[in-house]
Parts: C-alpha cells; structure tokens; sequence
C-alpha cells in the first residue's frame, strides 16, 4: 500500500500545514508520543517508513493522523447481546465510532488489516484508516474490543501507555475473556475511558478511571456510549446526547429480543439517531456536521465481521481463513 500510505500522509501534512503547522512540529508531536509505543508497534512502522521512504517519524505521523487531524471531540457507542436475545444465543457485538466530518478524507483510506505472528501471539484484525491507530480489533480466539470516549476529559498528570497500542497487546496475547479482563483491568491510560470487550462466551463494559476500573455487564444484552453509568462516582453529569444514545440501543435490542442476529443487528445500527436509533449520517450538532465514521457488527463465535464506512456499504467478511496460527 506503498502509494494509498504516501497519498494519506500527504494528505495530513497539508491540512496541518494550512492550520499553522511546520513540518518540524508535526513531526515534534509525533516524537514526544513514540517513547509511549511498544516496541512491537515500532517495528510495523519501521517496516512502513522502509517500505514508502518516508522516516520513522513521518510513519507514526499516519499512526496519529486522524487524532491530529481533529479538532472537535470524538464519541462512540457500543451493543452487544447474547442469550435470549439471539436467534441462537451467540454473542453479537456492534459499535460506531462517531466523529465529526471533518474526518471524512481519511474514509478512502480505511482498510482491514490482518497481523499473523509467528512467534505464538494471536492474529489479530483491525479496522481503521490505513496505518492509523486502530480502536477497532478482533482476535483469533474471537475476542473484540474498542473504547468509547469518557466524556470527562480528565486526564493523569504523569506519563502514561499509549491505550490502543495497549489494546493490539491484548489482542496478541489473551485467548478468552478471563485473560482478558484481567489485562483490562491492568490498564493505566492517561486518561478516563469505557473499554468494551466480548468474546464467544460473553460481553463487557469498563468504565476505566484514573485510579478505578468497573467492569458491567448484563442479562444478554449491554450497552455504552459516552457516559459512565452511575455518574456518582464521578461527579459529571452525562451529556443528554450520550444518555439518548445510550438509551436509544437498549430500547431497540428490547425490541428485538429473540431475533437479534448479525444481519437484524446491521439493521439496528442502520436506524439514524433523528428516528431512534444511534447513528449519525452527517448530523449536525452545535453546528458540526457528525457521522458514524464506521460501524461495526462482529460475531465472535465464527468470526463474521460487517463493516461500514460511512456513505458507503456494509460489507461481510469471514476472518477465519484470514487468521493463521
């Protein structure tokens, strides 16, 4: 992908530059954040910089594209139900990572990427932008996760992991969910974050603070979207877009319950917020036009994903016979 690769870093390197930027500090805000990466990370994007001719700072600057590229906060959200819920009470997992428009030129440039080590770890999926942090992931034993915006804004006052690297770490080396909710609950990010989580057996939210992680769950069915929960632990009372989301999800899962499976849970995700539901298609709030970047529907217990990117079509891929161990 040598020339998608050089096309996407031009592509944020000129919109910086039009924002005030040099060179020398885009590449300066690249730099202060790589200590944070695994070596495993850095590696992928050495063999990035040899592969395009670009250096290793100008490689991690597509690993933070769409993160530099923003300037308005993101939002997600997040269903996953199981039991009676489903027509054969599998797991079925979905989220939208919603974002404003501004981040529509990286739309051409999302990819599904697959990682098969050879040294034992697990493979591992990801969905994203191509060679930008993924914050949507998939394993080889079926397990998933991705994060969900806090909407609390408060962040630790000393040096933290760098959360998705974190996350691809996980996915290399957990293969059920007690694994994986014991690496979770490990995190120290630096700031306060929900971690959705589910495998073949099950799903889970964390809401992960500075000091405190809480991990929910439910009786088939679970929901996030930017908001913890019970606020009383925090104090902040949570945005009336987030609660209607939130609420907007548990609704239509109860509707559907006992006829949920990946094709009724694209349905779901399909239903716009302005009718229902918790999707954005170029939605404007407070002025700022916002869309489900992409959309998501994972089925752990055969490894069937959907994938949307918004305007475009959902599309099914079976990541079995993409995964080698």
């Amino acid at each position: 992908m040598k020339d998608e690769l050089l096309a996407e870093y031009a592509m944020i390197t000129t919109e910086l530059q039009v924002r005030g930027y040099t060179i020398d500090e885009i590449r300066s805000l690249v730099r202060d954040n790589e200590p944070f990466l695994p070596e495993r990370i850095k590696e992928i994007y050495r063999g990035m910089a040899e592969v395009t001719g670009l250096t290793e700072d100008d490689a991690f600057v597509l690993y933070y594209g769409p993160i530099l590229y923003l300037t308005t906060p993101y939002a997600c959200s997040y269903l996953a139900v199981w039991d009676e819920y489903t027509v054969n009470e599998s797991v079925v997992v979905s989220r939208n990572w919603d974002t404003s428009d501004e981040l529509e030129p990286f739309n051409q440039y999302y990819v599904l990427a697959v990682y098969n080590p050879t040294d034992g770890s697990n493979s591992v999926a990801t969905f994203s932008p191509a060679a930008a942090a993924p914050e949507t992931l998939m394993n080889s034993k079926g397990l998933y996760i991705s994060d969900d915006a806090s909407g609390q804004g408060i962040s630790a006052p000393e040096n933290r992991q760098e959360i998705l690297a974190a996350f691809f770490g996980l996915m290399l080396d957990f293969s059920d969910l007690d694994g994986l909710d014991a690496g979770i609950r490990a995190l120290r990010p630096s700031g306060t974050v929900i971690v959705d989580a589910a495998g073949p057996t099950g799903a889970y939210v964390y809401e992960v603070g500075l000091v405190e992680t809480i991990q929910r769950t439910g009786n088939g069915v679970i929901a996030a979207a930017n908001h913890f929960t019970d606020p009383s632990w925090t104090g902040i009372v949570p945005e009336p877009n987030s609660v209607i989301r939130y609420d907007n999800l548990l609704r239509q899962a109860e509707e559907a319950k006992g006829s949920i499976d990946a094709e009724k849970m694209v349905a779901i995700r399909d239903v716009q917020y302005e009718n229902g539901g918790a999707t954005f298609t170029h939605t404007v709030f407070d002025g700022i036009p916002c869309s489900s970047n992409h959309q998501i529907v994972f089925v752990p217990a055969d490894e069937t994903l959907w994938f949307k990117v918004v305007d475009m079509t959902w599309q099914k891929v079976s990541l079995s016979p993409l995964f080698t161990e």
